[in-house]
């Protein structure tokens, strides 16, 4: 851990491993893929009612999109917005090809546990998520389809889907939230990874010391004005029952 000017804490996820934190609305993160080629999955959970979870359908669907970036927000499944991608040098994040698992990770890299390689483990991101989602009484059936950052998927004329392995040494993307949020996440190879050796980028996490709403690029469009409405009742009937 350590500290950088415009941050409260700052962190260094390496490649193989998972974590979790929860972020306060109008908080920021700022997530750095440092050596380029780095895929952090990502869900998201209302941390007071954990039911409530990110929802990749709704995030697509609402916003006309097959990718996310700068001015896109990543919706709940009750209509939400969980946060809003306020800044991206990458331009293009997966959020259809859900995550890896501990069999496809030991036909693409081989298997390598901890007791053989320790940190240098091949982990998988659906293992990864499970251990961090038990921390808060969640499990299997609680998984949903996953953000992937730092990874741009094509799709051909034939609807086949493949992932760009172009990298991009010190690409960042801030997320501001709108909504007390449950993060959950991990450094571990995308599903379409075609490199031939496990990946190696860490990814850096600053929790930003600054606090502020969602930027007004993120509300352009009309579905995102009305996810904000839905959050602004939501924070508004939280107030009420907490006076009572």
């Amino acid at each position: 851990m350590s500290q950088c000017q415009d941050s409260l804490y700052q962190t260094e996820l390496p490649a193989g491993a998972h974590w979790s934190l929860r972020v306060k609305s109008g908080s920021a993160l700022r997530l750095t893929d440092v050596e380029g080629g780095a895929n952090l999955g990502m869900l998201f959970y209302n941390p007071e009612n954990l039911l409530e979870r990110y929802n990749a359908p709704d995030t697509l669907k609402c916003q006309h999109t097959f990718r996310l970036t700068s001015g896109h927000c990543l919706y709940s499944d009750m209509g939400r917005i969980f946060c809003g991608i306020e800044h991206d040098s990458f331009g293009w994040h997966d959020t259809v090809c859900g995550t890896m698992n501990a069999q496809q990770t030991t036909e693409r890299f081989g298997a390598l546990s901890y007791q053989q390689a320790r940190n240098q483990r091949h982990q998988n991101g659906y293992d990864s998520f499970l251990v961090e989602l038990a921390k808060y009484g969640l499990g299997k059936r609680d998984m949903a389809a996953c953000l992937n950052l730092f990874s741009k998927v094509n799709v051909n004329d034939n609807g086949d889907l493949a992932r760009d392995p172009q990298p991009h040494p010190g690409a960042s993307v801030t997320l501001r939230f709108a909504m007390d949020t449950l993060v959950i996440m991990h450094n571990c190879p995308h599903p379409l990874s075609e490199e031939q050796r496990y990946p190696r980028s860490p990814v850096t996490i600053a929790l930003l010391a600054d606090s502020a709403p969602l930027p007004a690029h993120c509300l352009l469009q009309a579905e995102n004005q009305r996810g904000q409405a839905n959050n602004a009742l939501y924070h508004h009937t939280a107030c009420c029952q907490g006076a009572h």
